[in-house]
């Protein structure tokens, strides 16, 4: 049976600092200001002074409600730079300000036929005031549920109250318009759906959004701009919502689509879609898609390369995440040269106190190179700006110290790397106030990795158990989750504690069906890897099933001739054989031996096994291996290749995380 390579779990491949991910509260830029509707109250003192008239306290008290002046509530759509990803959310607005002078209040028109009821009534929702197709109850009733968010930091703050203003504002623009296209009811859905998101209903926000983006007609050429920013913003916010649910392939299917909308408005060449081909690379990239997450990256790259000004602070956030995905991929070289030149992007716009994050990743790709020495230094750099910025105590800090004991644990001096890995645990252990848990699970994670590799598997086990316990209290961290309990479980299967190790990979399985990873080269390492439990349990019906899932995935995502695909046909082969499917088991390993004399020769000792194997299953088949004779010169050809391709970095090779 063979296993995937016991690697180091994977780290979180996005970009790091402000560039790296954007706020998934709201994501569109339909905005814009609410109409303003003034009533002025005039006093009477001869209704005060009356003994047949109840005076009230709103008549006495005399608020004033106040929002800015827009003749036009999407007016703003074209000229606030639109259809950009990282555009300030629209619920990051000024708290409603006092107006001095006359006595006078901001209500609804339609909501003041009495004037010793106004404020009453403007209170109501459509269904009470009896005049519920009136867009000017929506619109009052959408500024107050934007009012309130943006006064979210207040101890005050009742999210179910802006969430019921926000719905009020729903019913109320749709039943005013009719089945026509609008921006208001558009813009109303996106709030309620943001103030879902905000207290943890993902599911509930699902299908207004859904019903925003139907709302708006198909984008086609000489279409009104702010439509098409509507729904724009539409999917980019189901997007997030997706992802933030770990469904990490519809989340990619809404990026895409809203970045086709984008370019038929603004262009191919807009800058703002460059924004939007950068996180759309990251969601890829964190759906471990490395291939479409380059391509984006690259298309990234050429845009703002052509509009900006030279080493722009876009480039180098699209070139840190090009050496990202490049180092994931194994062309270190190709990585190395993007981060230099990020970082000397960095310095040249006065970004020298974040240059740390990325002498870090030069310090990987130097690792990777195995120049040790340079790999040295660039840690020791970052490590001597982040602790006079952050703090010795940082968890910055700590995934230096995690990064230096990985290359002192490469090198073989596993006391150097004890030592760092105890000084990280140090940190990790008791962090600051205000440091996401994230971070913390990360750096637990990555020092696991190393306990792992130095055969301390109780202690690496440990440390995952604690990450996995933070994640599970993280919305969307499925994907990641899943990795770390494929990881356990390949740990529990070195330690020879099969069960747990069935019951990890089951779980890791699990969360990659639900989070939509089924297409995906690390969900088919999982399944083989669960298929070997399995059959260390003897439950070898169900390890055939596994392994034969394992095979279609890989297959698609590989290929026939992938190390990792071969695996798992030599692991199917075994199995096969277990049930007396000796004829099945035999076409497998035929297979499997001509591709690996193909591409490692007849001498290297896999291949040896391998035939071996197959002897013996021809053996007791009464037959006899019958092989196609080839000319020594096409000996010498493959060869050739094979030599040539052996020379050549492996890009595709994926290992269990």
């Amino acid at each position: 049976m063979q296993s995937s390579d016991q690697s180091p779990s994977r780290r979180s491949f996005g970009s790091d600092g402000d560039e790296s991910r954007i706020d998934s509260e709201l994501r569109h830029l339909v905005g814009g200001e609410m109409k303003e509707i003034e009533i002025m109250e005039e006093e009477e003192e001869e209704e005060e002074s009356s003994p047949h008239k109840e005076t009230s306290s709103a008549e006495v008290e005399k608020k004033s409600v106040s929002s800015s002046d827009s003749k036009n509530p999407t007016s703003n759509l074209a000229s606030e730079s639109p259809l950009s990803p990282k555009e300030k959310p629209l619920l990051d607005r000024p708290p409603m300000e006092k107006k001095s002078g006359k006595k006078k209040k901001t209500v609804p028109a339609m909501a003041l036929r009495k004037r010793n009821k106004s404020v009453g009534v403007a209170s109501k929702g459509p269904s009470e005031s009896g005049q519920d197709n009136n867009p000017d109850l929506g619109r009052f009733l959408l500024k107050q549920a934007r009012d309130l968010v943006s006064s979210g930091d207040n101890s005050n703050y009742n999210p179910q109250k802006a969430l019921d203003l926000a719905l009020r504002s729903v019913k109320a623009f749709e039943a005013c318009t009719n089945g026509k296209p609008s921006l208001e009811l558009v813009m109303s859905l996106h709030v309620a759906a943001a103030i879902y998101c905000s207290t943890g209903q993902y599911n509930e926000a699902i299908p207004l959004l859904e019903q925003s983006i139907d709302i708006i007609p198909a984008i086609t050429k000489g279409h009104q701009e702010e439509h098409a920013l509507a729904k724009f913003a539409g999917y980019m916010q189901l997007g997030d919502t997706y992802a933030m649910l770990g469904q990490l392939e519809n989340s990619t299917k809404c990026y895409s689509t809203g970045l086709d909308i984008q370019k038929q408005v603004l262009g191919k060449n807009d800058p703002r879609v460059g924004e939007t081909c950068r996180y759309l690379a990251e969601a890829h990239v964190q759906a471990l898609q490395f291939d479409e997450a380059q391509k984006l990256c690259q298309l990234a790259l050429d845009i703002h390369r052509e509009n900006g000004a030279p080493a722009s602070l876009e480039e180098a956030a699209d070139r840190r995440l090009m050496g990202l995905i490049c180092e994931t991929k194994g062309d270190h070289e190709s990585a190395l040269e993007h981060l230099v030149l990020a970082s000397m992007a960095m310095v040249a716009n006065g970004q020298e106190g974040e240059v740390a994050g990325v002498d870090c990743s030069i310090g990987d790709a130097y690792l990777s190179l195995t120049r040790y020495d340079e790999a040295i230094f660039a840690y020791q750099k970052a490590l001597t700006s982040l602790k006079t910025k952050k703090g010795e105590n940082h968890p910055a800090v700590g995934s230096v110290f995690v990064r230096l004991a990985d290359l002192y644990n490469k090198t073989g001096k596993l006391k150097e790397a004890r030592s760092y890995c105890e000084n990280a645990l140090r940190i990790y252990e008791k962090p600051a106030p205000g440091i996401p848990p994230e971070e913390i699970a990360t750096g637990l994670t990555d020092i696991s990795a190393i306990y792992e590799s130095m055969n301390e598997l109780e202690q690496a086990i440990k440390l995952l158990e604690k990450a996995l316990k933070i994640y599970s209290d993280a919305p969307g961290q499925q994907s990641t989750m899943a990795g770390i309990e494929a990881q356990m479980g390949v740990i529990y299967y070195m330690m020879g504690s099969y069960s747990e190790s069935y019951d990890s990979f089951k779980s890791a399985v699990a969360k990659l069906r639900t989070s939509g990873e089924r297409k995906s080269a690390f969900f088919g390492i999982a399944l083989n890897q669960m298929g070997l439990a399995c059959v260390q349990r003897f439950a070898i019906n169900e390890a055939v099933e596994l392994f034969e899932e394992a095979k279609d995935v890989l297959e698609h995502e590989c290929g026939p001739e992938h190390p990792d695909t071969l695996g798992v046909y030599s692991n199917l082969a075994g199995t096969y054989d277990a049930m007396g499917r000796l004829e099945d088991a035999i076409k497998i390993l035929e297979y499997v031996v001509q591709v690996r004399e193909d591409k490692l020769g007849t001498a290297n000792p896999d291949v040896a096994d391998e035939k071996k194997r197959l002897g013996e299953l021809l053996k007791e088949a009464g037959r006899v291996r019958t092989r196609k004779a080839r000319s020594l010169e096409n000996l010498l050809d493959n060869h050739a290749a094979n030599t040539s391709s052996h020379n050549t970095t492996n890009k595709d090779v994926i290992t269990v995380v």
